[in-house]
């Protein structure tokens, strides 16, 4: 592989810098996506529907661990990305020590507590009735292998920083195969059941945190820290505290919006209605990996050029990735509104050893995840304004802006709506409530953006 440096960030065409960018990293998330999706399908049709609602319940607490990885490095990555656009490698390198002792120490502590209050997490996610023992199986087993997942998550994106794609898209692949791999043989071929399915996945992030470990330890990574460097330097910790708590807010918003989903929906039609959720949850981690990818690539080139003073190539950017990222979500959208009966069939099973319960449960499914998703998907073309719009001010280190625009969707507007249409609407308020607020934090976005475009990056 050619050997790749971070100034390409500021000198090459946006359009061809972006799909650089963003193409591996788009690859990198389909994987990611795809693994979630297959590994919900293997379990769905080789354990039951059941096992698929107990592996959304536990996902939120997982996933906000791992998240705590993911905002380290995201708002590292943000000082690095600009520390090396201002010429100045010896911040990036301090960033970079700092972001590795700080994961370590917050994920480390967050799983001895996960563990010591896993029976009291589980019933408030939504893990009730006939989900709890396999929710608790799935958990137990996944939180030991969440510190290697948040230090992938962190070390992902701080080879983005770097101006390496490539890597990274390597770096979400390979947990990803892993866990699919050791999927067939653990629940398949053993048939260890929950069991199996949670070994899987936390060997998956085990084959990961070796490959980045590899990677930093290698001749591919500038950054080259020594002990030093991993010593805690308030400044820094301050600032990657700022920007990672972006990030960190979003997840924890999502961690909240899926306790009370998975609560709301038991309540109006039990464990079948929280799978129709769960399979809902899969297709909006799923269908948009190429928006998510484009956004995942348009953080560096902004970040980069911001420190550089390069604000025309940022402004460039910021259009440039609006552009790409609306047409794969248009593309997107019109897949899910024609094949959604056709996609919710993928995740069950018919089996003929299958109870009548289980059975009962999937043609639940079938009958109502349909409308659920053209419903839940029926902003998608638009929020790409919104993505991008909160990924710049995080890439160019604004805090604030980026904290309350990410929170707009989730925070401000979704959690509101689920609280209140339901009473009206039932299970149509749940689903209506994803496009009212995807609409209404895309007009927010959209005019602070264009203030902020106008204000600070126009001549």
């Amino acid at each position: 592989m050619a050997k790749v440096t971070s100034e390409e960030l500021g000198v090459e065409p946006i359009g061809k810098l972006l799909i650089k960018q963003a193409v591996p990293a788009s690859i990198g998330i389909l994987v990611m996506s795809l693994n979630v999706l297959v590994d919900s399908i293997f379990v769905g049709n080789w354990i039951g529907s059941i096992a698929i609602a107990a592996i959304n319940v536990v996902l939120p607490v997982s996933f906000f661990i791992a998240a705590l990885g993911m905002a380290i490095g995201i708002g590292g990555s943000s000082i690095i990305s600009r520390a090396l656009g201002a010429n100045n490698k010896e911040k990036a390198l301090k960033t970079f020590g700092n972001q590795i002792t700080l994961t370590l120490i917050v994920t480390i502590s967050m799983v001895a507590l996960g563990l010591y209050y896993v029976d009291s997490l589980i019933p408030a996610f939504g893990g009730k009735g006939a989900i709890f023992d396999p929710a608790k199986i799935y958990y137990t087993i996944i939180l030991y292998g969440v510190p290697f997942l948040a230090l992938c998550m962190m070390g992902n994106t701080v080879i983005r920083a770097e101006g390496k794609p490539k890597f990274a898209m390597i770096a979400m692949i390979i947990p990803s195969v892993g866990n699919l791999l050791m999927d067939y043989i653990f629940i398949y071929v053993f048939d260890w059941g929950m069991h199996g399915a949670a070994w899987a996945t936390t060997v998956g992030y085990l084959l990961c945190f070796v490959y980045i470990l590899y990677f930093f330890l290698s001749n591919n990574s500038e950054l080259k820290i020594s002990l030093p460097h991993f010593g805690l330097d308030m400044p820094i910790l301050r600032e990657i505290g700022s920007l990672g708590f972006v990030t960190l807010a979003r997840q924890a918003v999502t961690s909240i919006t899926y306790l009370l989903m998975n609560n709301i929906l038991f309540n109006l039609g039990g464990e079948a209605m929280v799978a129709v959720y769960a399979i809902i949850g899969r297709m909006l981690m799923f269908a948009l990996f190429p928006v998510f990818g484009v956004t995942q690539g348009f953080l560096p080139i902004a970040g980069f050029n911001y420190g550089a003073e390069k604000y025309d190539r940022v402004k460039e950017s910021i259009y440039t990735a609006i552009k790409y990222a609306v047409l794969v979500a248009t593309i997107v959208f019109v897949v899910l509104m024609v094949f959604p009966g056709e996609i919710a069939s993928l995740f069950l099973s018919n089996r003929p050893e299958l109870s009548e319960k289980e059975l009962a449960t999937n043609a639940f499914v079938l009958q109502h995840a349909p409308f659920a998703m053209r419903l839940v998907f029926a902003a998608t073309p638009i929020i790409a304004l919104q993505l991008i719009g909160a990924a710049y001010f995080q890439a160019v280190g604004k805090a604030i802006p980026a904290l309350l625009l990410t929170l707009t969707r989730q925070g401000f507007f979704f959690i509101p709506l689920i609280l209140i249409l339901p009473h009206f609407m039932e299970e149509t308020g749940v689903w209506l409530s994803f496009p009212i607020a995807d609409t209404l934090s895309t007009v927010v976005t959209g005019l602070y953006l264009a203030r902020e475009v106008k204000l600070r990056l126009s001549n």
